[in-house]
């Protein structure tokens, strides 16, 4: 390849850069965020209204050349918004409120058939990736090098010639502790609770593994496999921050700037561990220990309510 041939597409980076974060921006909880704070209520509409954008942003880099590279990302976060659609649609349906709202049935039961739900979304985001890419390995859903090295980061006490291996565990028993901590002041379970919550354990610990396999899935791999190769590692990766932290700004334990802030520092060990590693295991590990902490929470105040 010839230096006129490089030049166009690097001239073109930061048109790629800046469409990326706008489309990632449109689409997040940014402008049901804004709504929240003017007062407001989100509009049922408000998810249609951001599958209508991607399918423009998606045509739209098919047809502008300077914008074509963006194409797999495009489709990427269509496909994932579309199966959300989807299944809010569903769950929305007297049928399934009348059979799964865990208010109403087992938290079992409740909780699952919401993550089956999930998984489903993930499998359609799976779907797409496979067809783009026909590479496990070009979406990071392997295992990945779990003795990888990491990149060095000294505010983290992260030096040159440390490994995954162990940083991985320190990570996930920090976001364990990190999330365990404001959930036991703010529940405060007795022990009659812990003992209710008690067999409901293996149930907690399947809904979050498989909680933190979706969430990988259609946060990080779909978003990472898509963009880093044409935007670069440190812009995909803030992309997944911000697009992460977002998605927990209004929903998240605890809501606001520090849950959001919480989960966006979280988000950044989980893009850099799937980036460093290429793979999905130590993410995936990171993102279950806290997960575990959350539904055992959901757990203990089913469990006061009864």
């Amino acid at each position: 390849m010839n230096v006129e041939q490089i030049a166009p597409r690097h001239e073109r980076k930061p048109l790629l850069i800046a469409a990326a974060w706008l489309g990632m921006l449109a689409v997040s909880d940014l402008p049901d965020i804004i709504l929240n704070r003017l007062g407001g209520e989100v509009p049922s509409w408000m998810l249609w209204a951001k599958v209508g954008f991607l399918a423009l942003f998606l045509g739209l880099t098919l047809l502008w050349k300077a914008l074509r590279r963006l194409w797999p990302y495009a489709l990427a976060l269509f496909v994932l918004f579309m199966a959300l659609e989807l299944t809010s649609l569903f769950r929305a349906t007297a049928w399934f409120q009348g059979h799964f709202n865990y208010k109403g049935v087992s938290f079992s039961l409740g909780f699952l058939a919401l993550s089956a739900l999930d998984i489903l979304v993930a499998l359609a985001v799976i779907a797409a990736l496979w067809l783009m890419k026909r590479d496990r390995k070009a979406f990071f859903l392997v295992k990945g090098q779990l003795d990888a090295p990491i990149e060095p980061v000294r505010w983290l006490g992260i030096k040159k010639g440390n490994s995954w291996m162990a940083f991985g565990f320190i990570f996930a028993a920090a976001a364990g502790l990190g999330v365990c901590i404001p959930t036991i002041l703010g529940i405060a379970p007795t022990a009659d609770m812990l003992k209710k919550a008690l067999p409901l354990l293996p149930v907690v610990l399947l809904l979050a593994a498989i909680n933190a396999f979706t969430e990988e899935v259609y946060f990080r791999a779909n978003i990472l496999s898509t963009l880093y190769q044409v935007i670069g590692r440190t812009q995909a990766l803030l992309i997944t921050i911000v697009f992460f932290g977002l998605a927990h700004y209004l929903y998240g334990s605890p809501p606001g700037i520090i849950g959001a802030s919480m989960v966006g520092f979280l988000a950044f060990l989980l893009g850099k561990s799937m980036l460093e590693t290429r793979g999905l295991l130590w993410p995936w590990f990171i993102h279950f220990v806290p997960d575990v902490v959350i539904f055992a929470s959901y757990a203990l105040l089913f469990v006061k309510t009864q």
